[in-house]
């Protein structure tokens, strides 16, 4: 995309680079902002001084709305060196001076895509779960959460039922050749704007934009688990007598909420329903009020009890849990520790917009959670607190031993492009 206020600079400017590459035009920042999301191109070339909306605003516009850093060239006549200086300040991959050679600027251009291509590509590999090719659990979690900060949709937790006695009775190989064709299945049941991502092993997620009809829902369910039943008998056999097929809950935004964890909690909730219910189905959240707890069914004898009780596809990172939970975590630990004396320390994370006292929205605090989970362990557990408090209890860690930690937490969230929105204080205690 090319953005320059002058027109016939930017009749050159797109003359020179339709010999490689296709090309838009935008003759302001604000035609720039309201067609990047449309177009999505992989370099943007924007003049620097225009009328209404700078190169370097509309740089800054652009990366608060899509929430990463976007390809960036600047084109100027000025030749002031603290321009340029700003330029790569801000996160600009080149600077060119007008006028420029033609030459000079395919050149250029075709370094920074060059760039930006083994990136992605390196971004990538560190995003995608090597067996299916979906996102990873971490990596799919931030994409939901920027989609649903900016897209309605539904959050669909799609889990793989009776998935274990096809590892038992055919092998682990039929196992994996079972979760690459379900993935398949569900890549087709979606569009390209969608995102789908393995949480873990067979348990799935899909946002879907701007779907929020049940009958839509409904649709994806027999279709994934039509198909999902044609390859198991594909695979293992006419005669394969194995009750596979997928469930799915279903948590839909904004109504049920515009986060990935409040959208995940919920979804999973439908989950449960469904899998309490017959299997093979979707259940779409409903907010009834009730306590429900009481919905699960009694347990009839130890391995029933402890099937209730296990967490399902425990992740690598901390436990994220609703306060309730936490506090009595936390006060079986004081009594453990009142008897053991084993060390545990409290934190607490406040969060505030930068350079104010305000709460910070929702899905900054949301995104803080996902990086602080990635980088614990899984005997930590934490909570949301309060709007913009956060609660972490860790086990078995000296003061020292904490404050190194707390620098992990930290470190991994100034990754993150939204780190800059919002300034992070915390306090700690040791639990007696």
């Amino acid at each position: 995309m090319v953005v320059d206020d002058e027109h016939i600079s930017l009749a050159m400017t797109e003359h020179i680079l339709l010999t490689n590459y296709d090309v838009i035009c935008a003759s302001s920042g604000m035609d720039a902002v309201r067609m990047y999301n449309k177009e999505l191109p992989d370099l943007i070339l924007s003049d620097l001084r225009m009328p209404g909306m700078s190169g370097f605003e509309l740089q800054g516009t652009l990366q608060r709305q899509s929430g990463h850093k976007i390809p960036f060239m600047f084109m100027t006549a000025d030749t002031d060196e603290e321009i340029e200086s700003k330029g790569f300040e801000t996160g600009a991959l080149d600077f060119i001076r007008k006028p420029f050679r033609a030459d000079v600027l395919l050149r250029r251009v075709a370094n920074i895509l060059q760039t930006v291509d083994q990136i992605q590509g390196l971004k990538k590999a560190a995003e995608t779960d090597p067996m299916t090719g979906l996102f990873n659990k971490s990596s799919v979690q931030t994409e939901i959460d920027n989609l649903c900060r900016h897209s309605k949709g539904a959050l669909m937790m799609i889990d793989l039922d009776s998935f274990k006695p096809v590892n038992d009775i055919y092998g682990h190989d039929m196992g994996d050749k079972i979760l690459i064709r379900f993935a398949e299945i569900i890549c087709s049941a979606i569009r390209g704007t969608d995102v789908a991502g393995r949480m873990g092993g067979d348990e799935f997620i899909v946002f879907c934009q701007n779907v929020t009809s049940e009958e839509v829902i409904s649709e994806k369910t027999r279709y994934i688990n039509e198909h999902l039943l044609e390859s198991a008998h594909e695979f293992m056999g006419d005669d394969m007598s194995i009750p596979i097929g997928a469930s799915i809950g279903c948590a839909l935004s904004p109504k049920d909420g515009q986060d990935f964890l409040t959208l995940f909690k919920k979804a999973d909730k439908a989950l449960y329903s469904v899998k309490q219910n017959g299997k093979h189905d979707y259940a779409i959240y409903r907010d009834s009020g009730a306590d429900e707890s009481a919905a699960e069914q009694d347990a009839t004898d130890i391995g029933s009890a402890m099937t209730i009780l296990e967490e399902r596809n425990p992740s690598k990172g901390a436990q994220v849990l609703p306060m309730e939970q936490f506090r009595l975590i936390y006060q079986f630990l004081v009594r453990v520790n009142s008897n053991y004396q084993k060390r545990m320390h409290l934190v607490l994370f406040s969060l505030k917009n930068k350079g104010s006292d305000e709460t910070p929205e929702q899905g900054l605090v949301s995104a803080f959670i996902i990086k602080m989970q990635q980088s614990l362990r899984q005997s930590d557990t934490i909570t949301q607190s309060s709007k913009n408090q956060l609660l972490v209890i860790l086990l078995k860690t000296t003061p020292s031993n904490a404050r190194l930690v707390i620098d992990r937490v930290m470190g991994k969230w100034a990754e993150d492009e939204r780190s800059g929105l919002v300034d992070v204080t915390y306090e700690m205690k040791e639990m007696e």
